[in-house]
């Protein structure tokens, strides 16, 4: 956390800004009459926007998620938090979790790594579906989010090589839970959603390229404890993914719900990711400095991305989400170029 606040961890290139919506001079809607609202896996949304987890497992935690879960039950958006692990295979600062809980939040989503649901080394504890039901509660979450971290794993001087039988120990979650599947700042490809459809996923996060760069956090991580080669590598590897709307369309079409994150700063961003096609946005980066903060910066926040997004829609002519995913856009860039690959 103290990485991500105070070291530049971002993406080198701003993806979104790829995506140009095409302005409706005469829009023929009011403004007052714009509803973001939108249904996310059988749960009301005012707003199509997720706060991606991001953070648990430390003492300041239990501020951070209270001050998000605080805002998000008062504007009426989903929520997650950070990998559970600490609290449910340790025991470690399980308030900083709990405090979710307090709060209405319309939509909450426990956390576990795919990492730790196949044994690392002999021996090891995985995470079943006991754990499973042991993370949920602490939060009272509606959904599990199970996230692939594999590159931020690689650039971790401790990290988890393995990850053969990852696919199935998820289809046999899939059964017993509900389940999103997200990545962590690199993106998931079409082929991949694919087989997870398979397994019964019911809905993906992308988390692509373009917002924080988990191999740049692990890189500096890495360099605090000497480990040089780790470091190098996380460096290589900082940019490393599928671009996050590119992602977006190449899942959109499987057919499942769709949040779209990774880079995700502004209403405007949430806009674009609705345009092609997502049925939300994720964000974590762009609140966390104001979660940090205090309730009023974070609830603060949360209300300018929803008004920027309302003023998107105003400028398209979308009174709804359903009429924001039919916009007109136009797409430039870096981003362009993967569409040709």
């Amino acid at each position: 956390m103290k990485v991500v606040l105070g070291k530049n961890v971002e993406g080198r290139y701003r993806y979104w800004d790829d995506i140009q919506l095409v302005h409706r001079t005469l829009p023929e809607i009011d403004f007052d009459e714009i509803d973001p609202s939108v249904d996310l896996l059988g749960h009301r949304l005012k707003a199509p926007i997720v706060i991606t987890g991001m953070t648990g497992g430390f003492p300041d935690a239990a501020k951070i998620n209270g001050n998000l879960a605080k805002a998000a039950a008062e504007v009426g958006v989903a929520m997650g938090v950070g990998s559970e692990r600490a609290a449910i295979l340790k025991g470690q600062y399980p308030e900083s979790y709990a405090t979710v809980a307090e709060y209405p939040v319309p939509l909450k989503f426990a956390n576990i790594g795919a990492p730790q649901i196949i044994p690392q080394k002999p021996g090891d504890r995985v995470v079943g579906p006991d754990d499973v039901r042991a993370a949920m509660a602490l939060i009272h979450a509606d959904v599990l989010a199970i996230h692939l971290n594999f590159l931020q794993e690689m650039v971790q001087p401790e990290g988890d090589r393995r990850a053969r039988g990852v696919l199935e120990r998820i289809g046999a979650l899939a059964a017993e839970f509900p389940v999103l599947v997200k990545e962590t700042g690199a993106g998931i490809s079409q082929a991949v959603a694919r087989a997870l459809r398979d397994q019964k996923v019911r809905a993906f996060d992308v988390s692509g390229t373009g917002g924080t760069s988990f191999a740049a956090v692990e890189h500096y991580r890495a360099l605090e404890q000497g480990a040089v080669r780790e470091a190098r590598v996380g460096k290589t590897f900082w940019d490393w993914g599928i671009p996050a709307p590119i992602s977006v369309l190449e899942l959109v079409p499987l057919g499942l719900p769709v949040v779209a994150s990774g880079g995700v700063r502004s209403g405007l961003d949430v806009a674009r990711a609705i345009a092609l096609g997502a049925t939300a946005a994720g964000t974590a980066g762009g609140v966390l400095k104001a979660a940090s903060t205090g309730y009023e910066e974070t609830r603060t926040e949360l209300e300018t991305l929803v008004h920027e997004l309302k003023v998107a829609m105003f400028l398209t002519g979308a009174r709804t989400v359903a009429d924001l995913q039919k916009a007109p856009y136009v797409i430039t860039g870096e981003s362009r170029s993967w569409l040709h690959r």
